[in-house]
């Protein structure tokens, strides 16, 4: 029975999390979660999954569920019981920049750490290399998933490339045309998965295809002339890997999130499980390549993940504002590229900068953005 702590219980991922260990109830037990203001959620899964300790981020909230919570309420006392406690495995399923601090400290006391905020490895990877080295951090992303079953048995120097692969979201045949008409409501469609609204936003403008390369980056320490991204928009292949002999591998499923999470549950062993894909009723599998007209905000987070230093967490920050201000009808759609461009290139890079100068220019950044254009 493994012990396992769930940061974002009732997010779309965590809600993947509730579902594994109600199909594995002999195998898993959420014994921490926490949510931010999701307090009728949260109650009744905490009865349901009798969790032990609870914990709502918002000081707000707290005070309505405080005949349920036992480990009090907001981020300092999350970071207390992630440092001073051990779980089997801590998932982080924070959305944003908000989860780079948990994974900092889950992984200071030595946790197991399942993660799907991409931020973390986006903002700060270079402060988790040893860690990432020593296989502590498992990846949940269906892409980076792919890729570590895949390389299970291949060294990186049998790599001629990583190729990640995209929806390529709501607006892929879109004129380009009618991109200053885009809607909030319209850009919250996803095709294919279910998520919460800063990452379905992000898959519409391919910001998240970049944030998976950078991620690829740290996870298997290769460089980024070596990793690429495709449109595929049935999401069947997750990920394929170029072997140096011209082989191409691919890590194949229909499209759920719960799969990859069972496999960040049980890694490096796969369990059995009622999840199956029939090829025989799989759509045709069709890729194509990324336009840097229609996404020029993928090749703008390369570019910045190639930069290094601080500028992924400025460019993050300028993204995380835009779609804050895009989802309450303060800018347009390619607005998004056009003022994280702008933060991008008037930064002046700090190489290898520590935690606390990272929290301090994302959160300049995201306010001074949030002020100018709200």
């Amino acid at each position: 029975m493994k012990n396992i702590a769930v940061l974002g219980l009732t997010g779309s991922i965590g809600l993947s999390v509730v579902e594994i260990v109600r199909k594995h109830p002999d195998q898993f037990n959420i014994t921490f979660a926490t949510s931010h203001n999701n307090y009728r959620d949260m109650q009744q899964l905490a009865e349901e999954l009798s969790i032990d300790r609870i914990v709502m981020t918002s000081e707000k909230v707290s005070e309505k569920m405080k005949d349920y919570i036992a480990s009090g309420s907001g981020q300092a006392d999350v970071l207390e019981i992630l440092t001073s406690e051990r779980f089997d495995m801590v998932i982080n399923a924070i959305a944003g920049s908000a989860g780079l601090v948990y994974t900092y400290h889950a992984l200071k006391n030595n946790q197991t750490l399942a993660l799907a905020n991409k931020e973390s490895l986006v903002m700060a990877g270079h402060l988790f290399r040893e860690k990432i080295n020593e296989r502590q951090v498992i990846p949940i992303d269906s892409e980076h998933s792919a890729l570590l079953q895949i390389m299970n048995g291949l060294s990186t120097c049998e790599v001629r490339k990583m190729i990640i692969t995209a929806s390529g979201g709501p607006f892929r045949e879109l004129p380009l045309s009618e991109f200053d008409s885009i809607t909030p409501a319209q850009a919250l469609q996803h095709p294919t998965w279910s998520m919460g609204a800063k990452i379905t936003i992000d898959s519409a403008t391919m910001f998240n295809k970049g944030l998976e390369v950078i991620e690829a980056h740290w996870l298997f320490d290769l460089p980024y002339e070596k990793i690429d991204a495709v449109i595929h928009p049935q999401s069947v292949v997750h990920s394929l890997i170029e072997c140096i002999d011209g082989s191409i591998l691919a890590q194949m499923s229909n499209p759920s999130m719960q799969l990859p999470i069972l496999y960040a549950l049980t890694y490096p062993d796969h369990l059995d499980s009622d999840f199956q894909t029939s090829l025989i009723d799989l759509p045709p599998l069709t890729f194509t390549r990324i336009d840097p007209e229609r996404y020029p905000l993928y090749t703008l987070v390369r570019e910045a993940g190639q930069a290094g230093g601080i500028m992924p967490a400025v460019l993050n920050a300028a993204n995380e504002a835009c779609i804050e201000l895009f989802l309450n009808n303060a800018i347009g759609f390619p607005d998004i590229y056009g003022i994280s461009e702008k933060y991008l290139n008037k930064q002046v890079n700090i190489t290898d900068p520590d935690l606390e100068t990272i929290l301090r220019i994302n959160e300049e950044v995201y306010n001074e953005i949030i002020s100018n254009y709200g």
